[in-house]
């Protein structure tokens, strides 16, 4: 595996990958890699011919300090861990590089990232665009994978390269939540709870699944009513937001009839640590 560190050293490589009309799969990540972004990679192993991840925690997207400190760094065993799976190419920049100047830029993305985690998470999404953005430009992927579990990134990520970058022609790929034995699904934040955290932490998946089954007989504001009482009633948990919304727009079912997929999205506080969740209740 090849590691850069700076844009000019990976963009000549990216060049001459180009020359050679090489299919460049791209992974981008903020680093403390787990089974989800391993199987990110194996999806662009399948489909292109060379995988560049990048590691890289991005500053702009966190619109709490203390949560950007707390943010888990494990460089050397990403390392090791990409090896395992042979990505090909790791970008590995600092903040100098990727922002040798502050990005003002400001994207309209209508009200996709007006609700749920935008909600919450104010400037969140613009943080997320300016970076991935950015990180196309560099990389110049034929196609980007990502993973599921961040649900609304993934759709506003279709629409920066709809909206802003539709000349790139890059594919957005979305994968499946992996998720641990018991159901919780695998985030780098996972790492950060306690072992009491961690076992209570499995009811947000199972509660989600649940949820699912009681669809079949009871209405949308039921479920959604289940779901929030469920997960409030423990005590190492508290609900942010549960929302079910259909795949594409992002607007609020409010009948099982209406002819969209939908999907349910959660964000849960268990301690300081903030974590999401999803599941389609249609496919």
């Amino acid at each position: 595996m090849e590691i850069f560190k700076t844009v000019s050293e990976i963009a000549t490589k990216i060049q001459n990958l180009k020359k050679d009309n090489k299919k460049i799969g791209f992974v981008p990540t903020m680093g403390a890699l787990h089974t989800g972004h391993l199987s990110l990679i194996e999806c662009s192993k399948k489909q292109t011919d060379v995988t560049v991840v990048s590691i890289f925690v991005n500053p702009t997207q966190f619109n709490d300090p203390k949560d950007l400190a707390k943010y888990p760094r494990t460089v050397d065993e990403d390392i090791e861990k990409l090896e395992t799976v042979k990505a090909d190419i790791l970008f590995l920049p600092d903040v100098q590089e990727i922002y040798p100047e502050p990005d003002t830029r400001v994207f309209d993305f209508g009200n996709l990232d007006k609700v749920m985690e935008g909600k919450y998470r104010k400037g969140h999404f613009n943080g997320v665009a300016q970076v991935v953005s950015k990180l196309f430009d560099i990389v110049l992927p034929n196609k980007a994978f990502f993973g599921l579990k961040d649900f609304q990134q993934y759709v506003i990520i279709k629409e920066l390269v709809r909206k802003y970058m539709p000349q790139t022609g890059i594919e957005i790929i979305g994968c499946p939540i992996i998720r641990e034995k018991d159901g919780l699904a695998m985030s780098s934040r996972n790492m950060l709870l306690s072992a009491e955290q961690r076992n209570n932490a499995a009811l947000i998946s199972q509660t989600l699944f649940k949820a699912k089954d009681l669809a079949k007989k009871l209405q949308v504001d039921e479920v959604k009513k289940f779901v929030i009482e469920t997960i409030n009633e423990n005590p190492f948990l508290e609900v942010e937001y549960f929302e079910i919304v259909d795949d594409t727009f992002l607007q609020t079912i409010n009948s099982w009839s209406e002819k969209k997929s939908k999907v349910g999205c959660i964000a849960v506080y268990c301690g300081e640590i903030r974590l999401i969740d999803n599941i389609y209740f249609s496919e």
